[in-house]
């Protein structure tokens, strides 16, 4: 049917709207399905329509994986027929679906937890080949912790290597309903979709409100248009919205006049309300992007709400890395293109910092080490900048002799003197694998000082592993080594779960004698000696050879642990003595070597901007986006 024979936004009883989200883990096909009901529904046409339509990023086409949340607005039509095979207590007629198509990786999870709350049921995706995975676990218990309904789902039916019996009673299992009652689809072909909207229809409970109470919405995404200004995607939950209303942003008491107002249908389609249930956008014009938080209320200024909705709970960073442009004089471009990036991604946090070797720049916090590189990405293509990031690191806890705590997220913040005790954070990992990999796994985690919690057999193949693992060690190649171990077939969700106190030390690493700030990390004493031998043999390769000798040094405090030697540039001045003494020849190069030692007390080392941006690199650190 078409979008536009649909009820229009603001008329639309709450009796025909169904909200609802598609979770599942990364590659089982959300996006795909999503493709397919944009189709069936007729809000897309056939000249339109292209895969993935609703990712929208450049870089989520590229990856094939989606960053941002989308929602979208699609009628659908049950007929007399269907409504009694499926036994629709609203009986046959024309329904609104508000969608919610979600990220799948866990570095996005806190986008996934956002998109529920606005929505009453959950699409749980599951891959026919490739069943339940780590994330499809997690994903599950955000939406019943949110008290959503779940609709299981097995997609990729017709794949060669499906097998639908064994995984929908394992999901059955899961969600705890009958094997029959698991839908199947092929969100390629286009088999079972009609049947799963439909369902759709039939088990996701109307939204819930009074059209009567002052207006309340909830803002559960906001983007930042270079034209518009900062667009706020909501959820009515009382009352409704009117074009050229006057609204206050609750926890900031903000007010602004409603510019302009509607729904997505894929597209942005102006209304003149949006009422109780409806899932749309709101433009009042603001360019300060702080006056619209993700999770905040909106009501009206006149007889407006009194008491807010609960908002989110916000994420703690689980990575930090610092991002210095390569050009000083873009550090004020940096800082606007951050507040820009936050109010597109509420997860990201930054605060300036500087660094004797960057220059300044900003330490950043993310939800893991994808969502670092995606961060990065999207810096340098969406605002033009040429940047530098460090290694990535956790936040330690260092307590000194005297009791007092030092926070340190930068290893150039880590305190002189005597230490009395550090803590680092630690993360529970759910792994789950075939169970031919469970020797190996135990193995990995064992060198990365992992505690085995617990172990569970899903099915006789499939196993789940529970371990606590220092978030340290997690973040450098962790996923890497976990995939290559077990070809590719493990997947592996973690959360934070406290800390935990090591044994751990800081190494400088010296160039003649001086620390080099940007090369410090803070690694357990176990690894010290290998990262020093690292790092050295690294920055040999990397730093040009001077006039004279340059010693790498790699220290714990006092004590150096790794050297290399750069070997000094020299001339032939032994080229114009043919014959002659040799103690001409001597003496020529007794005059160089005081030459040397003379140049080696004046002379600094010259470290190029290549080798730090070489020996800083991420490259290697696990940011595989299948994982």
């Amino acid at each position: 049917m078409s979008a536009s024979s649909a009820p229009k936004p603001g008329e639309t009883p709450a009796s025909i709207l169904r909200n609802f989200c598609i979770i599942a883990h990364i590659d089982h096909g959300k996006s795909t399905l999503a493709d397919r009901m944009l189709q069936l529904t007729g809000v897309v046409d056939a000249r339109a329509a292209r895969a993935q339509y609703l990712d929208r990023m450049d870089i989520e086409r590229e990856r094939g994986i989606t960053i941002k949340s989308q929602a979208v607005r699609m009628p659908w039509t049950v007929t007399e027929e269907a409504a009694g095979l499926h036994d629709i207590d609203a009986g046959p007629g024309t329904y609104v679906l508000n969608m919610i198509d979600t990220p799948g990786h866990v570095d996005f999870t806190y986008e996934v937890s956002r998109s529920l709350e606005a929505c009453e049921a959950a699409v749980l995706l599951v891959d026919a080949a490739q069943g339940i995975e780590a994330q499809t676990l997690a994903n599950l218990y955000l939406a019943m912790a949110a008290d959503l309904h779940i609709i299981p789902v097995l997609n990729k039916i017709d794949l060669p290597s499906a097998n639908p019996e064994k995984y929908a009673a394992e999901l059955a299992g899961l969600v705890g309903c009958e094997p029959e009652d698991v839908l199947r689809v092929s969100a390629k072909s286009g088999v079972g979709v009609e049947e799963l909207l439909n369902e759709i229809v039939k088990q996701t409970p109307p939204p819930v409100g009074e059209k009567d109470n002052p207006a309340r919405a909830l803002i559960f995404d906001s983007v930042y248009d270079t034209y518009r200004g900062v667009i706020t995607y909501v959820r009515v939950i009382d009352g409704e919205l009117t074009h050229r209303d006057r609204i206050r942003m609750m926890s900031t008491n903000a007010t602004h006049e409603l510019l302009e107002l509607g729904v997505i249908s894929p597209e942005a389609v102006k209304s003149d309300k949006i009422g109780v249930g409806e899932v749309g956008y709101v433009i009042t014009g603001v360019k300060d992007v702080r006056q619209s938080r993700v999770g905040d209320t909106i009501t009206t200024q006149h007889h407006g709400a009194t008491e807010s909705l609960g908002g989110y709970k916000h994420p703690n960073p689980m990575v930090y890395s610092g991002l210095y442009p390569l050009d000083g004089d873009q550090f004020g471009d940096l800082r606007e293109a951050l507040e820009k990036l936050q109010l597109n991604d509420a997860a990201l946090t930054y605060e300036p910092e500087t660094s004797g070797a960057l220059g300044f720049g900003f330490r950043c916090g993310f939800l893991g080490l994808l969502h670092m590189e995606i961060t990065r990405d999207r810096l340098e293509r969406e605002f033009n900048l040429d940047l530098i990031s460090t290694a990535p690191n956790v936040v330690y806890d260092v307590i000194m002799e005297d009791g007092t705590e030092i926070e340190v997220t930068n290893p150039s913040e880590f305190p002189d003197g005597k230490v009395h005790e550090i803590r680092e954070p630690v993360v529970r990992a759910t792994i789950l694998s075939p169970s031919d990999y469970i020797g190996t796994i135990m193995e990995l985690c064992q060198t990365k000082r992992g505690t085995l919690l617990g172990m569970d057999y899903l099915s006789e193949d499939r196993v789940e592993m529970r371990y606590t693992l220092p978030m340290g060690d997690i973040v450098f190649d962790f996923f890497d080594q976990l995939k290559s171990r077990t070809k590719g077939y493990a997947s592996l969700d973690y959360e934070r779960k406290g800390d935990q106190a090591a044994d751990l030390v800081k190494v400088d690493i010296l160039l003649q004698g001086e620390p080099v700030d940007a090369f410090s990390a803070i690694v357990h004493r176990d690894a010290s000696y290998n990262y020093g031998v690292m790092m050295a043999s690294k920055l040999k390769e990397l730093i040009p050879r001077q006039q004279f000798e340059v010693p790498i040094q790699a220290a714990i405090g006092a004590r150096v642990i790794a050297r290399e030697n750069i070997r000094a540039i020299r001339k032939d001045v032994l080229a114009k003595c043919y014959g002659g003494d040799i103690s001409r020849k001597r003496k020529l190069l007794e005059k160089q070597k005081e030459g040397k030692k003379r140049m080696k007390m004046v002379g600094r080392v010259e470290v190029p901007q290549e080798a730090f941006v070489a020996a800083l690199s991420t490259s290697g650190g696990g940011t595989d986006p299948k994982k």
